[in-house]
């Protein structure tokens, strides 16, 4: 044992303990590995900061911009609906169909892909069903690693796998070899979610709410929550009248959000808009001044609500507090004098001067510095309101709003970003292209882009990528995997097929999966032409087993998933061990079955 792989082991541990403690925040563990590699001299100045160029660390980045604007066309929305339809509000039903359709998908895409295609839509049924993000992000996302081992080409360890058969003078695996094994053991981590889950899954206590903006300006203001739809026959009186005419706050104290003719949706309607038949009114009141306008006019119940009104549903529009900006050229004047409704597409619900709170005719008191509206509209003008001269967001909402204009594209530079990985191009290159023609493409700009990064998954993955070259180019990999095949070698060969599998997992935590399969698949080689155990299948049970890693928020999928998911170390080793145990179990098995009985 060298000087070096002593060094080496010391911060192997020392990573171990800060990780298991859960005393830091994982990224800054990953920095002071980092660095502390470097001053050691265990790897050259150039190797410790080279985790910022890695494939991993760069398709991580490219996939949440991918995400972030797919997501930001709508198409998540329509996914999200489609998959409550399916499995309502069940928790577990929810985990059953969204990790079966995530495991299967990760079968032909790179798993980290089918992660970041998924993952807003489960926000977004988080949102709509109050099941808390914690409990349905992990599931989605362990599945997606094991759902890399339905075929052999779902990660990279399994495509690297053949070339070193070859190398080793052994015949390839085809195609769908591992698919038996891979469906077993996804059908598997499905089934531990929904018998376990309550168990091993974060109980969402202390999570921040989905809609917290949202439902503070509606607690705060004491807001009306009820939505009525209504369409005008006709026969109604409305038709022909303005909104000024009718007076539907001071008479029926209603807020009138939007008119839809046809296809279009008319926000905050202009006071001498006048009404046609066949428009359909949105408006915010209790049921009894509702009730009392569709009484006095005639109006008629919408049906479908849904088709009707999904414009004006949280995805697109919702509340904001906006306050008269120092300096604003709006300073003096009142909102009937510049034409707000008009201007902006915003309806004010209530206004807060000096004064006080006024509910009713404040479209005549002019305006002040500090002044604050409480407003409802589109995300988009909400946001362009917010960044004008005339007034500032007190809250940034998190909605953005959504193009689906932009869908197809959206989809296409995310699927052909994908595709370009099948065609050989490295997955890093090929993301990012996606991502890039996304952004020339103005799915979104490029302050957008560099908003859906998450750092802190960035420094956490790129910290470690040293320890893994450390622990290649020392010899210490070498020396561990040496020690403990010396000590299996005479065991039972369920034993070393158990063995094999746990040291690759191991590895898979702190290297590379790619590096861990191409030190280990030449050892398992010589193991099994001395044991007698077809090396095949050694080799075939090191690919599964560095494709999948599931205690630590290392792998690219888990680290990509800690923040949406709000997860800790702790939530990782609780569910992760758990998953980790089944696998490793299961997993030999399975091989053991397959090469050896």
């Amino acid at each position: 044992m060298t000087p070096e792989i002593i060094l080496v082991l010391i911060v192997l541990g020392a990573t171990i303990v800060l990780f298991v403690t859960d005393k830091l925040r994982v990224d800054v563990i990953a920095i002071i590995i980092m660095l502390t590699l470097g001053w050691l001299g265990l790897v050259s100045p150039l190797q410790t900061f080279s985790g910022f160029a890695s494939n991993a660390v760069i398709s991580v980045m490219a996939v949440m911009i991918l995400g972030y604007g797919v997501d930001r066309t709508g198409v998540m929305i329509l996914l999200a609906r489609k998959i409550v339809a399916i499995a309502g509000a069940s928790e577990k039903r929810l985990i059953a169909v969204i990790s079966s359709v995530v495991g299967v998908l990760s079968g032909f895409l790179q798993n980290i892909g089918s992660a970041a295609l998924f993952l807003p839509a489960i926000l977004r049924i988080s949102k709509k069903t109050g099941i808390p993000r914690s409990r349905l992000v992990m599931p989605m996302g362990f599945m997606a690693i094991l759902g890399g081992t339905i075929t052999m080409v779902g990660s990279s360890p399994l495509i690297l796998l053949n070339d070193l058969l070859i190398q080793g003078n052994l015949e390839p695996f085809g195609i769908f070899a591992v698919t038996p094994i891979g469906l077993v053991l996804l059908a598997a981590g499905i089934l531990y979610f929904l018998l376990a889950g309550r168990h091993v899954l974060p109980s969402g206590e202390g999570e921040p709410a989905a809609r917290v903006v949202q439902q503070e300006i509606i607690e705060t203001w004491q807001l009306p929550q009820s939505m009525h739809h209504y369409i005008i026959p006709k026969e109604s009186p409305l038709v022909g009248t303005t909104r000024e005419e009718v007076s539907l706050k001071s008479r029926y104290s209603l807020h009138l959000l939007a008119v839809k003719t046809g296809k279009d949706t008319l926000f905050a309607p202009w006071r001498y808009t006048v009404f046609a038949e066949g428009q359909i009114l949105s408006l915010l009141g209790t049921d009894e001044d509702a009730d009392r306008l569709a009484t006095d006019y005639g109006l008629v119940p919408v049906g479908d609500q849904q088709r009707h009104t999904e414009e004006i549903s949280e995805e697109h529009a919702g509340f904001a507090e906006i306050i008269v900006r120092p300096h604003s050229p709006y300073m003096g004047k009142t909102l009937r004098e510049i034409s707000f409704r008009k201007e902006h597409g915003l309806e004010v619900l209530l206004s807060l001067t000096k004064e006080g709170e006024h509910r009713r005719g404040f479209f005549g008191i002019p305006m002040d510095i500090g002044d604050t509206f409480v407003v409802y509209g589109p995300w988009e003008r909400i946001h362009r309101t917010g960044q004008g001269p005339e007034f500032v967001l007190s809250a940034v909402p998190d909605e953005k709003g959504v193009t689906p204009s932009k869908a197809s594209f959206a989809l296409f530079c995310l699927i052909g970003g994908i595709s370009l990985t099948f065609a050989g191009v490295p997955i890093s290159l090929g993301l990012l292209s996606g991502a890039v023609a996304m952004i020339l493409g103005r799915v979104l700009t490029i302050d957008e882009a560099y908003h859906a990064i998450d750092w802190r998954t960035v420094f956490l993955l790129a910290g470690l990528i040293p320890l893994g070259i450390a622990m290649d180019q020392t010899g210490t990999a070498a020396y561990i995997a040496d020690a403990m095949m010396a000590v299996l070698s005479v065991a039972h060969p369920f034993l070393i097929l158990l063995g094999i599998g746990a040291l690759a997992t191991f590895f898979s935590l702190f290297m590379s999966n790619v590096a861990a399969t191409v030190l280990l698949v030449p050892l398992v080689i010589i193991i099994g032409t001395s044991t007698g155990i077809d090396p095949r299948g050694l080799a075939l049970l090191v690919g599964i087993c560095a494709s999948n890693s599931f205690i630590l928020p290392t792998h690219q999928v888990n680290a990509f998933l800690m923040t949406p998911g709000g997860y800790s170390n702790a939530d990782y080793l609780r569910a992760g061990g758990g998953m980790t145990v089944l696998f490793l179990v299961l997993a030999t098995g399975l091989v053991y079955i397959s090469f050896v009985v």
